[in-house]
């Protein structure tokens, strides 16, 4: 059975399986975990952009939310479709922060940043009293790597920081041939919505995440790593026939 679109949803459908599934764990998250008068982070990202959509057909119908983006892409689609936003210089502290990933393992150990907002997802996701995961089931690994790793980094000396960058994984027991290469669009660099540079890191496997999580920001000019770990409390899990459940993540030793 297909995803329920419902009344006043945007005028965009699924147009495959994994769209479908993308949409099941939006709805999903919308009917377990938000209630009226909540403060939401608002994810970046295609799964976490059938959320908006999603929500904003909730929100059309008088549910009462205020959502912080967390990308200029997800601003202007919350504002398209109606989604009341706020920042993080007029609030406290979110209720819940509603996100994406590009790959995530069963202890919640994520990869994020293929849409490169990683800096401002884990910014979102730090003042959130819950950050829960939105997925669908192509995205759930036993190990992370597959996905390359983004490291959002400044202009400046940028190529300084590469080697830098490349002398850790070796430490970390990485091949020293390990592929690094600049998110590039449309023929030039691509510059995140903080004006940085991204470059991607092609791991194939990381056998120990939590442990190389932190080492990234230690070095000068990375301004943020694409590994969340310990961020995700739970998860939700969609499929192509519409179906969803909610996954407690196990707790990180």
């Amino acid at each position: 059975m297909g995803t329920h679109i419902e009344p006043g949803y945007a005028t965009m459908k699924p147009a495959s399986a994994q769209d479908e599934a993308k949409l099941a764990s939006g709805i999903k998250a919308i009917d377990h975990y938000l209630r009226p008068g909540m403060k939401v982070g608002l994810g970046s990202g295609t799964t976490s952009h059938w959320f908006v959509r999603a929500l904003a057909a909730r929100v059309e119908r008088g549910f009462e939310v205020v959502g912080v983006p967390t990308s200029n892409a997800t601003r202007e689609l919350a504002l398209e479709l109606g989604v009341p936003l706020t920042d993080l210089g007029t609030i406290d502290q979110l209720d819940v922060t509603i996100d994406g990933a590009d790959e995530i393992d069963h202890r919640g150990s994520m990869i994020k940043g293929g849409g490169a907002c990683l800096l401002w997802e884990k910014i979102v996701a730090a003042a959130s009293k819950k950050m829960v995961a939105v997925v669908d089931d192509k995205k759930v690994f036993e190990r992370l790597g597959r996905f390359p790793l983004p490291i959002e980094v400044i202009p400046f000396g940028w190529q300084s920081t590469e080697r830098l960058l490349r002398e850790l994984f070796v430490s970390a027991g990485f091949d020293k041939s390990v592929r690094i290469t600049t998110r590039m669009k449309n023929g030039e660099r691509l510059l995140t919505d903080s004006g940085n540079l991204i470059l991607d890191c092609h791991l194939e496997a990381i056998a120990d995440p939590i442990s190389l999580a932190p080492r990234f920001n230690a070095i000068p000019g990375v301004v943020e790593n694409g590994l969340f770990v310990g961020i995700a409390s739970e998860m939700i899990v969609g499929h192509a026939d519409g179906s969803a459940e909610v996954v407690v993540i196990r707790a990180l030793p």
